[in-house]
């Protein structure tokens, strides 16, 4: 994905592993793409182009304009989902075309979110994409905002030792382990970690509560932040990102039912 402005390096590296999940989703879903040749076009959607379908770049590029302008362009690798403003509203449609010409791979989007959801690997990265998507929208909108209005950081990288959420700190974003793995403590005591993937500081966010624990990388990390505002929308619009969110919980239960133990074990074997 490419924007019609200047974006830093965070940018690329998020639009590397949004490509690497689109190409991991489509292998777990197992739907053959359908092949649609779009000619290059001056104005409107491109011919054929159909919001009961999923697309992806397999050549050339696509540009998305709206109320007159290019706001980002897709290439190789890239998916193209369905503006849900639909065409009622001209003024208010994201129009997608071509200035050269492109081939794309078409899916329906009922059968492929019916798989989605019957497959908990595919919502899992469906989860992720969605998140590292609202991570690159974010970048785009940031850059056409005007210097002087406070930008809002949503991408990190941590080394070793370095915190990532602060016990008792204000919940103000979400995180999505991009890469690398962290440690959970509560006081001081390890209880938990999270891996790549992993959604993690919702649950003080979602309940505008104080951070519960501390969460400290304990390797090279690379996490997507995203507002709490933001992240409200989107698991109100799409339930696998709750479904991701259950998943990630329990295993911090079952993480956490595992120190207990351990713990316990430890005292009982003190005379």
């Amino acid at each position: 994905m490419l924007a019609d402005a200047e974006l830093a390096q965070d940018f690329t590296i998020l639009t590397r592993q949004y490509r690497e999940l689109i190409d991991s989703l489509l292998g777990v879903v197992g739907i053959p793409g359908m092949p649609v040749e779009v000619a290059p076009a001056g104005e409107g959607n491109f011919r054929g182009y159909d919001g009961n379908q999923f697309y992806v770049v397999q050549r050339g590029s696509i540009n998305a304009h709206y109320q007159g302008k290019t706001v980002y362009t897709l290439e190789e690798g890239d998916i193209l989902l369905p503006d849900i403003a639909g065409s009622a509203d001209d003024d208010s449609t994201v129009h997608y075309r071509s200035a050269a010409g492109a081939r794309l791979h078409s899916y329906p989007a009922l059968e492929f979110m019916r798989r989605v959801f019957s497959e908990p690997a595919a919502m899992r990265l469906w989860s992720r994409l969605l998140v590292t998507y609202a991570g690159l929208m974010l970048r785009i909108t940031a850059a056409h905002v005007p210097e002087e209005a406070p930008a809002t950081p949503g991408y990190e990288d941590y080394a070793p030792g370095e915190i990532i959420i602060r016990q008792g700190d204000r919940a103000d974003y979400v995180f999505n382990m991009s890469s690398g793995v962290a440690e959970v403590l509560v006081d001081d005591i390890t209880v938990g970690r999270i891996g790549e993937g992993e959604i993690f500081g919702a649950m003080a966010a979602l309940t505008h509560a104080d951070r519960s624990a501390t969460v400290r990388a304990k390797t090279a990390c690379s996490v997507v932040k995203v507002p709490k505002e933001q992240f409200t929308e989107l698991i109100k619009s799409n339930p696998a990102t709750i479904h991701s969110l259950l998943v990630d919980m329990a295993n911090s239960i079952v993480n956490l039912n595992e120190q207990l133990v351990g713990l316990r074990g430890s005292n009982h074997g003190v005379n």
